[in-house]
């Protein structure tokens, strides 16, 4: 790999041998370290990372020590081209560019059923900061594998477009998967449950596909900020029976479809209950295999369809990437704190840990670059 390059628009610059990073260690055990930057290979890149999301799933694995460690989390991750491999043609050094951390094969039997969040190529993790690949945008530089150049998961950021906006992309493409799953149709009602970041993106996304929208959140915070960004039928579910409340504004038979935006075994019942028979329910936080109870005899008699989305979805990826460069949805007022990557840690703990107050976090390692050009 190459010892000297342009990064950005700043003087040319050694790639240093090391870097920061935040290591995972096991069940709740995350470590700022130094490690070694990856080196990259043929038909790879090297982005050095300007803002990375952290994921609901990033803190489930964190929390749940569901991995071999020690590894680097963090896919939501926007940056700059370090230093690009041979027969790489698409990108040069000093781009701006997201990158995506899973692509399929576009070949097997499931991406022949368009179910690509279960191709083998796609469960495999395509950037890394080292150790196994698991993503890695928490910590200065990510290596990005040759599949993952070369299929379209790097996309190139307009001017326009801050990094902290182009991390919403990922997240954005796996919401207008579950919207498009469950083939929403124009004037129905639909319930949103918990609005967190997330949930105030299937929100704008349910009613920009023509449905009636009404939010349901613990945090009447979380409401007004929804409010602003065009969700006006806010419940607090602290003072408001959700489930009584949806069927009387549908002369007593519900929702026409739920979503419940919140990894809470026991929100599935009240899912399930707040929906008309007939209707459908979106599971979209429920990422951890566990066991939950709820009333079969509502899917079986009662005609309601229990349904799940999981992942981004590779045919909706220029829709995820037009959607948020174009600004419809002002996706950045849900970024509430902002972290250097020297406090990883607090940042992955306060993301773990919601409060009223706390929607989107962001990790930026570029705070450390913008320090040393002042």
């Amino acid at each position: 790999m190459s010892t000297a390059t342009q990064i950005g628009n700043e003087k040319d610059e050694a790639i240093p041998a090391s870097m920061k990073a935040a290591v995972y260690h096991g069940l709740n055990d995350v470590r700022l370290e130094t490690v070694p930057v990856p080196e990259i290979g043929r038909g790879e890149v090297l982005i050095r990372v300007a803002s990375c999301g952290i994921c609901g799933t990033d803190l489930k694995k964190i929390s749940t020590g569901s991995h071999s460690a020690p590894r680097i989390f963090g896919h939501e991750t926007a940056g700059v081209i370090a230093a690009a491999g041979d027969g790489v043609t698409k990108f040069q050094v000093g781009d701006r560019v997201l990158a995506f951390h899973h692509i399929p094969c576009q070949e097997c039997y499931y991406c022949r059923h368009k179910v690509f969040a279960q191709c083998p190529t796609y469960k495999k993790v395509g950037v890394t900061a080292g150790y196994e690949p698991s993503g890695g945008g928490f910590s200065e530089y990510v290596r990005v594998m040759d599949w993952i150049v070369d299929r379209g998961g790097v996309v190139k950021l307009p001017d326009h477009v801050s990094y902290d906006l182009a991390t919403f992309v990922e997240p954005v493409n796996t919401c207008q998967k579950a919207i498009e799953t469950m083939a929403l149709k124009s004037g129905e009602t639909v319930l949103v449950i918990g609005q967190g970041a997330i949930g105030m993106i299937l929100a704008f996304l349910a009613q920009r596909a023509g449905a009636t929208v009404i939010t349901s959140d613990l945090f009447p915070q979380r409401l007004t900020i929804g409010e602003s960004l065009g969700l006006k039928n806010g419940i607090d579910a602290n003072q408001t029976d959700v489930v009584a409340h949806m069927r009387d504004l549908t002369e007593g038979r519900g929702a026409d479809a739920s979503i419940l935006a919140v990894p809470v075994n026991g929100l599935i019942r009240t899912a399930m209950d707040a929906v008309r028979p007939g209707g459908r329910v979106m599971l979209f936080a429920h990422t951890q295999r566990t066991e939950a109870k709820f009333d079969p005899s509502a899917v079986c008699m009662d005609e309601k369809t229990l349904l799940g989305s999981y992942s981004a979805s590779v045919d909706l990826q220029k829709d995820s990437v037009d959607f948020v460069f174009s600004r419809e949805m002002d996706l950045e007022k849900l970024i509430s704190h902002r972290f250097p990557l020297e406090q990883a840690v607090e940042a992955l703990q306060l993301a773990a840990r919601p409060q009223p107050d706390s929607l989107k976090i962001m990790i930026e390692p570029r705070m450390a670059w913008e320090g040393q050009a002042k």
